[in-house]
């Protein structure tokens, strides 16, 4: 009964089944062209991963804006690489695997060395010299952006893909909109809840009008944005609510932003970590409060932990990320039971002032997807120097 849970196919809202219950949950490759065009290496990495017995893999972060990008070699939903995302769909999907594109925008949190003029919601800066403070953005911009991201979901289907996903999770632009800390605007896209919540809403409907009702559509939300002042517990309980009323086919829950990373574990107790779901407890009260399917991301890291949640009615798919980067075949290898226990090394170095920052979790990881896309096996060997000293230029200290 246990081992069956994870492998029971399910049927979303929109009417497209899904062979199991474990979701890749998208994690950034960095290893598009330099323009932002599905590279070869891309392909190599989502076919490597479409053998490994996934139900859905979610893409990393496709970017609706060239002018404004989270990494240098993200991809960009461009119409002219519809060939090259028809090829990338192919490749993931050639093993029984969904491929949904996961759509962004990074407002506020594009590094200055790829943007010089970043948009928000408001003009509220980053609290790093990394970032430069945005500008808000007009209402003509704002109605932009909602038929970007319509236009990049229609890409996806276009493409032969199975789904679209918005990230409106770990302080993104649409996380900036819906959280009170960042989104500080007076007009219809300010200031109450609703207000707040109208981006994301506009983007699902025009979305929903351009791919039409048997396409499936999901959005990444955060639990809270776990900062004093910033988006709660019960805004997104609310939001989540307003989202289901729309029609939405797949929440996926998540937490935290850039400044509070809650999606890598560093804000949860220790307790917390060894129950493994970071954030079960608030999923259990979304799922008494809405229709829409739910997916949990987030420290998942035992199969038996993954087959009681599921068999338990507590949520429909199970979100790996890192995992993914080190075992391809996990979804394969939790369902039939030759793995019990998908968990990642810890990335120590020893040095306080590094170990604190997590700042070498998401490059060793990255590495890692680089090395899939070469051909060549995960390392889980991989000296976190090596790391260290290719992101920032600097020897080990001593």
């Amino acid at each position: 009964m246990q081992k069956s849970a994870l492998n029971q196919s399910f049927k979303l809202p929109c009417g497209v089944e899904v062979p199991n219950r474990i979701a890749k949950s998208a994690l950034s490759e960095g290893i598009a062209e330099p323009n932002g065009r599905p590279s070869t290496a891309l392909f190599n990495l989502y076919e490597r991963w479409g053998k490994g017995g996934a139900g859905i893999l979610f893409s990393g972060n496709v970017m609706v804006d060239k002018a404004h990008l989270v990494n240098a070699n993200v991809m960009i939903a461009e119409e002219e690489f519809l060939e090259d995302y028809t090829i990338l769909a192919e490749k993931a999907q050639a093993g029984g695997a969904h491929l949904w594109m996961q759509i962004n925008h990074p407002g506020r949190q594009a590094p200055s060395y790829l943007d010089e003029a970043p948009v928000s919601a408001s003009n509220v800066g980053m609290p790093s010299k990394m970032y430069i403070q945005p500008r808000p953005l007009e209402e003509t911009e704002i109605l932009d952006l909602i038929e970007r991201y319509g236009n990049a979901a229609l890409l996806a289907k276009k493409a032969g893909m199975k789904g679209a996903q918005i990230h409106g999770a770990h302080g993104y632009l649409v996380s900036q909109f819906l959280s009170p800390l960042t989104n500080l605007r007076t007009d219809k896209w300010g200031g109450s809840l609703e207000n707040r919540a109208r981006f994301v809403l506009e983007i699902y409907r025009n979305m929903r009008a351009k791919v039409g009702s048997d396409f499936p559509l999901g959005i990444k939300i955060n639990s809270a944005d776990f900062q004093r002042g910033a988006f709660t517990e019960e805004e997104s309980m609310a939001v989540i609510q307003m989202l289901d009323e729309a029609g939405m086919d797949l929440i996926e829950v998540s937490g935290g932003t850039y400044e509070r990373a809650a999606m890598v574990g560093s804000v949860h107790k220790e307790s917390t970590k060894k129950r493994e779901a970071y954030f079960m407890d608030f999923i259990v009260k979304v799922r008494s409060k809405i229709k829409s399917p739910l997916m949990l991301t987030g420290g998942f890291r035992t199969a038996d932990t993954m087959n009681n949640a599921i068999s338990n009615g507590e949520l429909d798919f199970v979100g790996l990320g890192r995992p993914f980067s080190l075992f391809p075949n996990v979804a394969k290898d939790l369902i039939s039971g030759a793995m019990t226990d998908c968990t990642v090394p810890d990335l120590l170095t020893g040095v306080d002032k590094i170990d604190m920052t997590g700042m070498l979790q998401t490059p060793w990881h990255m590495f890692q997807l680089a090395r899939m896309g070469k051909g060549l096996a995960p390392d889980p060997d991989l000296d976190v120097w090596i790391v260290y000293e290719k992101i920032t230029g600097r020897k080990r200290p001593v």
